[in-house]
């Protein structure tokens, strides 16, 4: 069987990009409508004027242009300029007055500069009807050759089971940037990111996954610039190849063995790194936007453009431009980046904005060229694929229909979570939490509970401490009013908005973490941890941090919750030693006249039924899991959950479940409590708090009543 390593594409499609060959260098780049491509050499990363300038040709009437540049090597900087028809309304904007990065570039020497170059129109002027002939070369960064590095090894990569995965979602700068452990040239990198303490951190919590938020180059758009801010989450990719140049330690072109040093400590420590892609939008822009790369390429080709007005793209992502995955080109970019990251060591993609890759031509589609050329792709086909399933396009929420072998985030999960701890009317929010953790059978039916990602936080949104804390956001850092991020957080701040020593608001506060965390850790599915939640990381209620690299956004590890961080730890050893919290195939429902692995019970110790789920006065049910494998020990797992504001008594829960008796392991209510304690056949669980018990079970059926 063919294997990573050994695969040519494994590394890239050899027919673009820039290639060292025998005596120089090879320069492919693709463009249908290109009339002339210039490849311009420069001696150093901010030079205006090149060293060298060669002309690419096409051969064979095909739409690649080459050429081959004798005694170059790894280091050289490049940058392209595209001659073409400049008709706007025809959507055309060759402008060979604009240095473009090449979209298959491995490195690249930054972000470019904000400069009025950028704009292929006269600042003022209207887009469609002026040219700008300002030379943007030196605003531009440039790109790097480099030389191929071995790629990944099969035998290196963890290869973690679904079903035992952890995910750690991070950003490489802001979990490592005051680190005091971490040796201080280390700090926000790459390298920072794969330095002892992290992993070791990382291996405590039970991680298996670290999911890193875009790695790729970054450019940051203008107006944030402007105002003394940049793209600090990543989500404006540039060079879709190359991991990004701020994240690198040493000089030009160093970013791509650094990332592979990075993936190859992650792999020596049992951990898989997964990327976050970014495939729906560049930060090209709108009609109004710079010209940076595909724009100046091939703008008819690369981007979806309103059928309407020719001239205008399509904006199904919120940034200004949407790729168009219908043209082969486009997805032979996606293709060789994925094959790219792929080869320097990387386990799995969460693909942003995922529907756009589907809308094949408008509605979504799961068997959409993309998805079929991935499954069929003998690389890609074996790594990990995890959908964001939402979009702004036309019935732009597409949670549940993704291909059978694609993972999703599930909001659906996030939403019932939250509502239920904050507070919300019980019975129908206690069903439908019942849903979560069961699985979400109603949304992954056909795929299994494993193809639901469940997460209460995550980059997006408020910090867990902030989500106990905050009723509203506070986004005025932004600079938009507060206008931006979402005024739906489903939060609550216990009494107080933002900090308080009320030792009262501040208990409620840390047992609804220990509930939202327990509650992720404890559901049938994969979790996902935000970076810092186990340590209570605030971002002071800003819940749309994206242009915030600063010590808002930054893992403050000086301020650490140590008696969370030990819950979580705690929680996460309970999770990994229960099969039952972890299964592949759905819970079947017991009754008294057929075995299961799930009963779910009132306080009475009988069976659940419809009107108890519909009862807006019920704030409190337990669930037991009957573990799957043959005597297996614990054999039953019951997880009691008390929404209500008041303590609730359950009586006779071992009948119910067939044990003898019952091991208190955890409550949320008194996390510092002994644990491996006996109970009784009553139990007492304290108002808006989280019990978890297990047994083994005895010869004897449950009860017919109690079933």
């Amino acid at each position: 069987m063919a294997t990573l390593s050994t695969l040519p594409s494994a590394v890239a499609d050899h027919a673009l990009g820039a290639r060292i060959v025998d005596g120089g260098v090879r320069f492919a780049l693709w463009s249908r409508h290109a009339e002339a491509v210039e490849l311009c050499v420069f001696d150093r990363p901010d030079a205006i004027a090149p060293s060298a300038r060669h002309k690419l040709v096409r051969s064979n009437g095909d739409e690649i242009w080459r050429t081959t540049v004798p005694e170059l090597g790894a280091g050289a900087l490049y940058g392209y300029r595209v001659h073409g028809p400049f008709e706007p309304l025809r959507g055309h904007l060759f402008n060979p007055a604009k240095l473009l990065v090449d979209p298959f570039a491995r490195a690249v020497t930054g972000e470019p500069t904000p400069s009025p170059s950028l704009l292929g129109y006269r600042p003022g002027a209207r887009p469609e009807t002026s040219f700008s002939g300002a030379d943007s070369a030196g605003a531009m960064p440039k790109c790097v050759v480099v030389e191929d590095l071995e790629p990944c090894p099969d035998a290196e990569r963890p290869w973690t089971p679904w079903c035992d995965t952890l995910i750690y979602e991070a950003h490489v700068r802001g979990l490592t940037r005051l680190h005091p452990e971490v040796p201080a040239a280390l700090r926000g990198t790459f390298l920072g990111l794969a330095s002892e303490p992290v992993i070791e951190h990382l291996r405590s919590l039970g991680v298996t996954a670290v999911e890193l938020m875009p790695p790729a180059q970054i450019a940051s758009e203008e107006h944030l610039m402007a105002g003394g801010r940049r793209n600090y989450w990543g989500y404006a990719t540039l060079a879709y190849c190359a991991p990004h140049a701020g994240y690198a330690t040493a000089g030009t072109g160093e970013q791509v063995a650094e990332f592979r040093a990075m993936t190859r400590a992650l792999h020596r420590a049992g951990l898989e790194v997964w990327i976050d892609v970014v495939y729906n939008h560049t930060p090209e822009g709108g009609w109004r936007g710079p010209i940076l790369s595909l724009k100046g390429i091939d703008h008819h080709s690369y981007y979806r453009l309103d059928p309407e007005r020719r001239h205008r793209p399509v904006d199904w992502t919120g940034c200004g431009n949407t790729l168009d995955v219908r043209e082969p080109a486009v997805r032979r970019l996606i293709l060789h980046s994925l094959r790219s990251w792929a080869a320097l060591g990387v386990d799995g993609f969460r693909f942003d904005l995922a529907p756009v890759l589907g809308r094949d031509p408008l509605a979504f589609d799961a068997t959409a060229a993309l998805f079929r050329e991935i499954a069929e792709d003998p690389v890609l086909s074996r790594l990990k694929m995890i959908a964001e399933p939402w979009d702004l396009g036309p019935d732009g929420y597409c949670l549940g229909r993704f291909p059978g072998d694609w993972r999703e985030w599930n909001d659906r999960f996030r939403r019932a979570t939250r509502r239920l701890w904050r507070g919300e009317a019980h019975g129908p929010a206690l069903a439908d939490l019942a849903t979560r953790l069961a699985g979400s059978q109603d949304v992954f039916a056909e795929r299994g509970p494993l193809a639901s990602i469940n997460y209460v936080t995550s980059h997006d949104g408020f910090t867990l401490r902030d989500l106990v804390s905050y009723d509203n956001k506070h986004n005025t850092a932004n600079g938009e009013d507060n206008r931006d991020g979402t005024n739906d957080n489903q939060s609550r701040n216990w009494g107080v908005e933002g900090p308080t020593h009320d030792p009262a608001i501040v208990a409620a506060r840390d047992r609804a973490r220990r509930n939202l965390i327990t509650t992720l850790f404890l559901a049938q599915g994969v979790p996902l941890l935000l970076h810092g939640d186990e340590l209570g990381r605030t971002q002071h209620g800003n819940n749309n941090s994206y242009c915030q690299d600063n010590e808002l956004t930054w893992v403050d590890w000086h301020q650490v919750d140590e008696p969370f961080l030990a819950f979580v730890r705690r929680l996460s050893a309970l999770r990994r030693s229960v099969p039952a919290v972890r299964r592949e195939t759905f819970l079947r429902a017991r009754s008294p006249a057929s075995t299961g692995d799930v009963v779910w019970l009132r306080e009475d110790g009988h069976t659940m039924t419809d009107a108890d789920w519909h009862d807006v006065g019920r704030g409190a049910v337990a669930m037991g899991l009957f573990d799957p494998r043959r005597n297996a020990d614990p054999e039953v797992v019951v997880v009691v959950l008390n929404a209500s504001h008041r303590p609730t008594r359950f009586d006779g829960l071992p009948g119910a479940l067939g044990v003898e008796r019952l091991m208190w392991r955890l409550d949320t209510a008194r996390p510092d409590a002994d644990q491996d304690s006996t109970r009784g056949d009553t139990l007492l669980v304290q108002a808006r708090s989280i019990q978890v018990l297990t047994g083994s079970r005895t010869d004897r059926s449950p009860t017919d009543g109690a079933a």
